[in-house]
């Protein structure tokens, strides 16, 4: 059975999840209120006991979120994966513990068996999660971290089924799960047909041969629950693997484009809050006579974690809406978004707590969730999937698609729908989903595609704009030209330095292409976008980020960004692309 749009050319309207949002945030109520179940004060105490926030999850249980998992077509809300990633960003906005351990985590497991599955299988995960249970997904193993093809839980074939042997140390959610998703090996040979899933009911599972191992601790997230399983001869029956045997790792590959793009889709929510705490307590915070605020250098800091979080934002909204109108290509932007927005994000969050001086390091009173923040966005950066390997992971498509794409003027690029936000998209299709992108790269296509298609406006600002177009679509050449030179030695783990860099470039290139892109289709569309400074501003920050400049953002990027960062937090407003009403 498919898990698709009822034809190829079929098409949602708009999923931008801004009514689940509202409704979500109308029962969150305001964060600040001090008699709040789910408020600031109760995030905190709760991070303090390493405890989930237990009223946040009976309110999300209420709330139906385990439904936004599961395909529409199964009774579930799952229509796109950009509805997806603003409703969870909400969560995120409030309580990252509670978005990763209530959430994000039966995610990881689910879309295995979305991707692969039996009908059976999806039918039973899918009345699983829309009964509000959890599903764990155990995939790593701490000898072997992200390395997939090196795991050693073995599912042997016997005359009556499958045993299981081994042990899976640091699985999200275990203990509370109904059910998991377990990534084994049930072949001795190396290679990638060595490994296969299996989607496992807990109640199945025998106790003395499945025995669940103590919780473990961590800095970040400490509410959720950390735990592991080990199996000594444990009978389960052939039915459990997902997909054909030995497929295990493609599955993975394919289902990790969903969770790569969404998952820093949904952290941009912690930086949002960040941001929005760092704004209220410069505003009020006194230093030589003045507010924080006043100073420069503070503008500048908040101007640029502002910047970040709309490039960010743009990356993972372009990459979703690409799983949509270009699956074939969306495991290169799933790494690239998941190789360049945690970094993003962690580096604005770390810079802002510089401007909160003393209490940054408090763990009570009004500020005291910035550092539970701080905290909370490290795993980020290498949960379900760290840099390197996305990195590693984009290396062999590089000089194939220098060939098929970047040097080529012939390549179609994507769809326009895929940057009009407010334009329909076909339906959401993990059938489609491919390992390789083939060479084909239409992200990159549209960047010199769309600065022949759109003029430059007469302002200065729109001249800057242009001016930066034509760099990147000239730099877009170069780099395709030394690309075209990597050997099979530069594309593998132990490739050399340089060829990493140059996988560096290809997202920060993919992250310029789709800012441009998101401005030339909306400006004249979205009044919240329609203010030219935050594209100059996010691309001038890709070139930082990158090493290419060491200059802030100039003052006439600054002011008006600070004064749009006040409008916001006044109004109660998002600081992300949608803009939409909160209650943090």
């Amino acid at each position: 059975m498919r898990i698709s749009a009822s034809t190829e050319q079929a098409r949602t309207p708009p999923d931008d999840g801004v009514s689940a949002v509202a409704l979500l945030e109308e029962l969150f109520g305001d964060a600040a209120a001090a008699d709040n179940p789910t408020g600031i004060q109760s995030v905190v105490a709760a991070d303090e006991r390493r405890e989930m926030l237990a009223e946040g999850e009976r309110l999300l249980d209420n709330y139906g979120l385990s439904a936004h998992f599961v395909p529409q077509e199964f009774g579930g809300r799952l229509i796109g994966l950009q509805g997806l990633i603003h409703v969870l960003r909400a969560v995120y906005r409030r309580d990252p513990a509670l978005g990763l351990g209530y959430g994000a985590s039966s995610l990881l497991a689910a879309v295995n068996v979305w991707t692969s599955g039996r009908a059976d299988q999806r039918s039973e995960l899918a009345a699983i999660l829309l009964d509000g249970a959890k599903v764990a997904c155990g995939y790593h193993e701490l000898a072997h971290g992200n390395d997939l093809s090196r795991a050693e839980v073995t599912a042997t074939s016997v005359p009556d089924g499958l045993r299981l042997n081994g042990s899976k140390e640091v699985i999200a959610n275990l203990d509370r799960a109904d059910a998991m998703v377990l990534f084994a090996r049930t072949a001795q040979a190396s290679g990638g047909r060595s490994h296969s899933q299996l989607f496992l009911k807990k109640d199945q599972l025998p106790a003395t041969q499945a025995r669940q191992l103590p919780r473990f601790h961590t800095v970040g997230m400490r509410g959720v629950q950390l735990g592991g399983i080990e199996f000594a001869d444990c009978l389960v029956s052939p039915d459990t693997v997902v997909g054909a045997p030995g497929h295990g790792l493609e599955t993975a590959l394919r289902s990790f484009q969903t969770t790569r793009i969404a998952l820093p889709g949904m952290t941009i929510g912690i930086l949002d809050t960040a941001l929005r705490i760092a704004v209220r307590c410069t505003s009020g915070r006194r230093l030589y006579g003045k507010t924080a605020a006043d100073l420069p250098l503070t503008r500048t800091v908040l101007a640029e974690a502002f910047a970040d979080l709309l490039l960010a934002d743009t990356l993972t909204t372009v990459s979703a809406r690409a799983m949509h109108t270009a699956p074939g290509q969306a495991g290169n932007y799933a790494a690239a978004t998941k190789a360049f927005v945690p970094k993003t994000l962690m580096a604005a969050i770390h810079k802002l707590s510089g401007l909160l001086g003393s209490q940054f390091y408090l763990r009570t009173g009004p500020y005291a969730l910035f550092q539970k923040l701080l905290r909370d966005s490290l795993p980020s950066g290498f949960g379900h999937a760290s840099r390197a390997s996305c990195l590693t992971a984009l290396l062999p498509q590089i000089p194939v698609t220098a060939r098929r794409t970047w040097g080529n003027d012939k390549s179609p690029p994507l769809d326009g729908s895929t940057f009009r936000l407010a334009a329909s998209l076909p339906g959401l299709s993990f059938d489609a989903l491919s390992v390789s992108g083939a060479g084909h790269d239409p992200l990159a296509r549209a960047l010199p595609v769309g600065l022949a298609a759109h003029p430059s406006g007469r302002d200065a600002m729109a001249r800057r704009i242009r001016e930066r177009a034509e760099e990147a679509v000239g730099s877009l050449a170069e780099f395709a030209a030394e690309c075209a030179k990597l050997t099979p030695r530069d594309l593998g783990p132990d490739a050399p330095a340089r060829s990493f860099d140059l996988a560096e470039r290809w997202c920060e290139m993919l992250a310029a292409s789709a800012v441009l892109n998101l401005w030339w289709h909306n400006h004249k569309r979205l009044d919240h976008i329609a203010d030219p400074v935050w594209v100059v501003a996010a691309l001038h920050r890709i070139d930082a980020h990158a090493g290419k400049r060491v200059d802030p953002l100039p003052p006439d990027l600054v002011e008006p960004l600070y004064r749009e960062l006040l409008r916001r937090e006044a109004a109660g407003l998002t600081f992300d692309l949608s803009c939409q009403a909160t209650g943090c």
